[in-house]
């Protein structure tokens, strides 16, 4: 195992001495989490510097398991005198609580073995950024502004952060994660002739620093995005072919996949209880969800309760295969715990971008962006507004806009036609271009 930091030292002692704490009180089981973090954002508006925030924080979470009964509590004070007098109040209001004999640490045989995956999710460089770099990025993006036509205002920013954690668990779990994460990009709004205000965005980022898209290429990349919607009209109402951006794919995707926890089919919330396992979308969409990826933005070493990680197929030939299944709804709805919560997902990727999905595309609307609506976890039933444009024959025609989207979301993916090769890279979710066959859209 790697020699841990004295910070990592320090917060494994911390953690464990709230599991001894906690035993000595009468908890049967107990399981503790301490972090520290530093997180620093700046912006920039119209060429002036109106933002410099900097925090830390320390904290512990406490799991208690106490005569048949659960509660979890946290605390910012780790002082070895207050946390003491904390842990034995935890202890003591849980065992005002109700028995719930489900709640149960984890199997132990699903905790990590050894030292685990090196996922490079530490970037020395956002540690020691210096306050004059930052700024001097930042009025780098703000040049790309300088001179363009149009413009009412824009804002320029960025975040960085570094955080740590230690996980002790009293039957055996012992557990350190650090992660390091930078951000930058702009926002612009543009004068339409209309006297509408378009307005669109560049942001990218990861864990390291190289991660951040080129501060050059940000503010050319966000007034390329607002003109395309310069002169926008309303769109049509007819049953066509979609092409989703990957921009916007993600909605799409997480409104699918959302419902698919053990919590939610257990609770009767979730459109798949009856659908798991059955082949009732198209088998294009082929996904997986992938902790171990290297510098992936959801990468992790093991879930919020400890079980390793480890790749989880989640929709295969047309069907759900699996749910995201924690130890507590495991355990209720007679299911083998997989993780807690969604990672990274992994796509079975197509063979065209989206600039030639396009000009293949005789008759589509092409969705750029969703402007509110919502999506029924129980039903499936959706509607969401959005922005894009008219295609035809492989054109791209005027922005369009004030045009609502509507079906259910097993139909609406059982018509999946094609998926891109061209993930979004910004998102833990890495969408590519959608293809969606014989959508109904409501506009003039």
């Amino acid at each position: 195992m790697p020699e841990r930091s004295p910070e990592a030292a320090e917060l494994v002692a911390r953690a464990a001495q709230a599991i001894d704490l906690a035993r000595a009180a009468g908890a049967s089981a107990a399981a503790a989490s301490a972090s520290r973090s530093r997180a620093v954002e700046l912006g920039l508006r119209d060429g002036v510097l109106e933002k410099v925030q900097e925090s830390t924080s320390r904290g512990l979470s406490l799991e208690l398991y106490v005569d048949g009964r659960y509660s979890s509590h946290s605390t910012t004070d780790l002082r070895p005198d207050r946390l003491q007098a904390f842990v034995a109040e935890a202890v003591a209001l849980t065992r005002a609580l109700q028995p719930d004999p489900l709640r149960v640490l984890p199997d132990p045989a699903l905790y990590p073995k050894g030292a685990g995956p090196e996922l490079d999710l530490v970037d020395p460089a956002v540690v020691h950024m210096r306050r004059e770099d930052r700024v001097a990025a930042l009025q780098e993006v703000g040049a790309g502004f300088a001179g363009a036509a149009g413009v009412i205002s824009w804002t320029a920013g960025l975040n960085d952060s570094h955080g740590l954690s230690a996980r002790v668990s009293s039957d055996g779990f012992e557990g350190v994660h650090e992660s390091t994460s930078a951000w930058m990009g702009a926002e612009v709004t543009l004068q339409d002739p209309s006297g509408a205000r378009p307005e669109d965005w560049h942001w990218g980022g990861g864990h390291h620093l190289s991660d951040r898209p080129a501060p050059a290429s940000i503010a050319p990349r966000a007034l390329e995005l607002a003109k395309q919607r310069l002169g926008a009209g309303k769109g049509p109402t007819r049953r066509t072919l979609m092409v989703v951006d990957p921009r916007a794919a993600g909605r799409l995707v997480g409104a699918l996949l959302g419902p698919a926890h053990a919590s939610a089919v257990q609770q009767g919330r979730s459109f798949w209880a009856s659908r798991r396992g059955q082949p009732v979308i198209s088998p294009k969409l082929r996904l997986w969800d992938d902790p171990l990826r290297r510098r992936g933005l959801g990468s992790r070493p093991w879930d919020g309760e400890g079980l390793a990680s480890r790749e989880l197929p989640l929709v295969q030939d047309g069907a759900l295969v699996n749910l995201y299944v924690d130890t507590y709804y495991g355990r209720k709805a007679n299911l083998p715990p997989t993780t807690g919560g969604q990672s990274n997902l992994r796509w079975a990727l197509g063979d065209r971008d989206l600039a030639a999905i396009l000009a293949a595309a005789d008759d589509a609307i092409y969705v750029t962006s969703w402007l509110g609506g919502n999506s029924d976890p129980t039903t499936g039933d959706f509607s969401f507004g959005l922005r894009g444009h008219r295609v035809e024959k492989g054109v791209l025609g005027p922005p369009i806009g004030e045009m609502n989207v509507t079906g259910d979301l097993i139909g609406l993916f059982a018509g999946l036609v094609e998926v891109g090769n061209n993930p979004y890279p910004w998102s833990s979710q890495y969408p590519p271009t959608l293809v969606f066959d014989g959508v109904q859209f409501s506009g003039a």
